[in-house]
């Protein structure tokens, strides 16, 4: 159960990553990127930040190892906005839980068109 404080931090953290990942990493291989999520460890020493790509299957893989190789700049841009003593170490991590909704939507489609047939 995360705090007040944390989920605060948590929300700034992902607006603020947002807004320097869309005006200053100017990689094209991070193309169309959605921050879904931020998860703060306890001691706010590390953040790990769940990502969506727009596009085909082979752009997460390209999206995902440019935003771990630009974390360095990102965590740099991020300290000279938070107010903050300690900025966290920043880990991007593929959100997959989009795709699992999906799949499971279809599945319960099916279902139901099944259920249709056999009335």
């Amino acid at each position: 159960m995360a705090t007040i404080k944390q989920e605060r931090l948590n929300q700034i953290i992902l607006r603020e990553v947002t807004d320097i990942i869309q005006f200053s990493v100017k990689d094209p291989s991070v193309g169309f990127v959605t921050i879904t999520d931020v998860d703060v460890s306890n001691d706010h020493s590390y953040a790990t930040v769940y990502v969506t790509f727009l596009g085909k299957k082979e752009r997460n893989e390209k999206g995902i190892k440019t935003l771990n190789k630009a974390k360095g700049y990102i965590r740099s841009e991020l300290s000279k906005r938070l107010k903050t003593r300690r900025v966290p170490e920043i880990n991007f991590k593929l959100d997959e839980s989009y795709e699992k909704a999906r799949k499971l939507d279809a599945i319960l489609q099916q279902i139901n068109s099944e259920k249709k047939e056999e009335e």
